[in-house]
């Protein structure tokens, strides 16, 4: 029988899977144009990948704490147990690298646009960004599989 609880955990599951895979989707696709490509391809990979950002991410980053909410108040749990905290420790993490990263990108667009369409090199500052784009991915992937271990394991973490 389908409850208002499973279905609210379907929508915060395939949430949580678009954000994850759309981020780790974003960063391959982002990372390997700038790996291989040269102006034109960056410019394409910075345009869509903000492009995706906002199509993709931003609605996963809004459903999962309303889901993550709307569960926590229909399975009655105490919203102080440790593996809920963690997961709100976890997901400050995440979006206190993915506000930057989101910045950085449409700055990396901009940059790229202006270069193509200038037929200009891409300033040092370029360069500069995506390694901090590179580096903030890091700790935002790490926070988000350490929610995934705790939503698999919460109810085995103290037993």
């Amino acid at each position: 029988m389908i409850t208002t609880y499973f279905l609210v955990k379907t929508i915060h599951i395939i949430s949580s899977t678009l954000l994850f895979g759309t981020g780790l989707g974003i960063a391959f696709f982002m990372w390997w144009a700038h790996k291989t490509g040269g102006l034109p391809e960056k410019v394409y990979a910075t345009r869509t990948t903000v492009l995706a950002d906002f199509i993709f991410t931003l609605p996963s980053v809004i459903i999962q704490p309303l889901s993550g909410i709307a569960l926590v108040m229909l399975a009655g749990y105490s919203w102080s147990e440790m593996w809920l905290v963690l997961t709100y420790i976890g997901y400050m993490i995440a979006g206190a690298c993915w506000i930057p990263v989101v910045w950085i990108q449409i700055q990396l667009k901009q940059m790229a646009f202006i270069a193509l369409q200038n037929n200009t090199p891409l300033p040092v500052r370029y360069d500069t960004l995506l390694r901090l784009w590179f580096y903030l991915g890091w700790p935002a992937f790490a926070s988000l599989v350490m929610i995934f271990f705790l939503m698999v394991f919460k109810n085995g973490l103290y037993a």
